[in-house]
């Protein structure tokens, strides 16, 4: 790779990782060397930190190949974990498919907190914004019930279910091919004992799916990051997301909160009396959300914020 070297001079870890960091900061990628050295360990079969001890070492021609590729593919800024195929969230890795979205930091916030609402059984709900700790859910003890709507990948359902040992859990979305890529996640996490995954719209189709008496029973949390983003807001993503994430699972294809409106009264006849909802919702929909989960009969409504500060969950218990 270095400039004047005969054509078969044979390709170093470092030349590649040099070759690459240049090709992908002409296209504009923040990441450049992050994403090069993720890719050419994968290309290569090597741990990451030999590329910086061992730079000099010779790589194969399938190799180069298959990193040049990969490379070609991030400069038409395709994530890094489409290329992979997987993405690391909580502590497991997913399956990531075209089928599903990708999974994101900003997302764990829901996570954490559907954890401590089945560990903690008492607390005080804030009024404002904050970080406190919630109040727990009904039968917040051994084998709590969660449902969790647009599922993708199983990774916020997944995800508690590993925490919480005793838990079981239900998946739902409509796409049949993000619920098969759930289902392989819970296999290879050896959680589908605990987790049933099933393809309805949102809860169209849960009573021919699951039977009544399972719905009857109810559910401790349900969970939900749905599609939030409003159709004017689609062309200002990055493209990253806006052309490799599934539209449905982006945006309702209006003002964003069609999903929420739904869902808001699917919980009040889901979710148990005492038991918990939580959204994952977009910059600036707390109020709205909050008002759609009071109307519905939730109250102790509060609100979580993501890694950059920003209102990134609300969250609220259903009354009696």
């Amino acid at each position: 790779m270095n400039e004047g070297a005969p054509d078969n001079t044979p390709a170093t870890l470092g030349d590649l990782m040099n070759w690459a960091v240049v090709q992908l900061r002409g296209a504009g990628c923040d990441t450049a060397r992050l994403d090069a050295r993720i890719l050419l360990s994968e290309a290569c079969g090597v741990d990451a930190s030999r590329i910086l001890a061992w730079p000099e070492d010779k790589v194969t021609d399938d190799a180069v190949t298959r990193f040049r590729a990969m490379i070609a593919r991030r400069i038409a800024h395709e994530p890094v974990s489409r290329i992979l195929g997987k993405r690391d969230f909580w502590r497991h890795s997913f399956k990531v498919t075209a089928d599903t979205l990708d999974p994101r930091p900003d997302s764990e916030t829901l996570v954490e907190w559907a954890i401590e609402c089945v560990t903690n059984s008492a607390g005080e709900v804030p009024n404002e914004v904050s970080n406190k700790a919630p109040t727990g859910a009904s039968n917040a003890g051994k084998s709590p019930a969660i449902i969790d709507f647009g599922t993708g990948t199983g990774c916020l359902i997944l995800s508690v279910l590993g925490d919480v040992p005793g838990a079981t859990g239900i998946g739902v979305d409509i796409s049949p091919g993000a619920v098969a890529c759930a289902r392989e996640n819970a296999e290879s996490l050896k959680l589908a004992d605990r987790c049933r995954f099933v393809v309805s719209d949102w809860d169209c189709d849960l009573d021919r799916e699951l039977g009544g008496k399972t719905l009857a029973a109810g559910f401790d949390i349900m969970l939900s990051n749905p599609p939030y983003i409003a159709q004017d807001e689609m062309a200002d993503l990055a493209p990253d997301v806006r052309d490799y994430d599934p539209y449905n699972a982006l945006s309702d294809g209006a003002d964003g909160l069609g999903a929420y409106r739904i869902l808001a009264g699917v919980a009040a006849r889901l979710v148990r009396p005492g038991g918990m909802v939580i959204f994952e919702i977009g910059r600036g929909q707390e109020k709205a959300v909050h008002d759609l989960l009071t109307q519905h009969g939730f109250d102790a409504i509060e609100y979580r914020r993501d890694l950059g500060d920003i209102v990134r969950c609300v969250g609220g218990r259903k009354a009696g």
